[in-house]
């Protein structure tokens, strides 16, 4: 997470440095919101399971979702006719935290690229206080939206809807736990690992809102999991939704 922050304020430097190249463009009435013709977009919110067996519970509000995107508009059917193609690129993390102090472990049955859940008690001892428990896959993604712009004579002032999809390409994912115990005081333990992971994962997109804020979600098309290596064999898909901030 700490990597994503850091990338996100880069971006924002740079496109800083550009907007004060461009003094004689009109402004936005979002708080001095400059006018370049792109979206650095912000988004936060929620990650959860569906089609999950009861065996695997999740905290809503531990199961997070943070994505960064970077997207271009080309103009659509002539310059005012409110439609326009939103390609770009992206990072995006998602958080999962199981309850009952649940995580993911490697499959000592399947081989490294594999996961069950297990109780940390049953891996760290009885007689551990766990502070910090969460599970993060990471993705490089490539969004694509069709947004159709309310006013048609300034897409900067204006509403707007789209419909779209992503691509993401897992490039990381770990278990973070954090526990004390009378036997070791406190343990940080940080385990990258594929954990069964479907490589490549696809999703439909839907976005309304202001050029400054909207609201967001994402519908994923196939399993979380590669089939028959997660837990208790789940062909459980992701949802995720919550709210964004474009910067530009």
């Amino acid at each position: 997470m700490k990597k994503l922050f850091t990338l996100s304020l880069a971006i924002l430097a740079f496109q800083l440095v550009q907007a004060q190249e461009s003094e004689n463009k009109p402004k936005t009435p979002i708080g001095g919101r400059p006018n370049i013709p792109s979206d650095l977009n912000f988004e936060f919110g929620f990650n959860q399971l569906t089609n999950r067996p009861e065996d695997i519970g999740s905290s809503f509000f531990g199961s997070r979702t943070f994505n960064i995107s970077y997207q271009v508009p080309v103009n659509l059917f002539g310059e005012n006719s409110g439609f326009t193609l939103n390609p770009g690129l992206g990072i995006g993390s998602d958080k999962l935290a199981f309850k009952d102090n649940q995580n993911l472990f490697i499959n000592p049955l399947l081989g490294p690229n594999s996961s069950r859940l297990m109780d940390l008690t049953d891996v760290y001892g009885d007689k551990i206080d766990v502070k910090v428990n969460s599970f993060a896959a990471n993705y490089f993604e490539i969004p694509v939206d069709l947004r159709y712009h309310f006013n048609k004579n300034n897409y900067s002032k204006s509403f707007r809807m789209s419909i779209g999809g992503k691509v993401g390409f897992l490039y990381e994912a770990h278990t973070k736990i954090k526990y004390e115990s009378a036997d070791f005081d406190k343990r940080k333990i940080k385990d990258s690992q594929q954990y069964g992971l479907e490589k490549i994962r696809y999703a439909i997109s839907v976005k309304a809102g202001s050029p400054g804020f909207y609201v967001w979600g994402n519908f994923y098309l196939n399993d979380m999991w590669e089939k028959g290596r997660g837990p208790y064999s789940t062909q459980a898909s992701q949802v995720n939704f919550g709210l964004a901030v474009t910067v530009f």
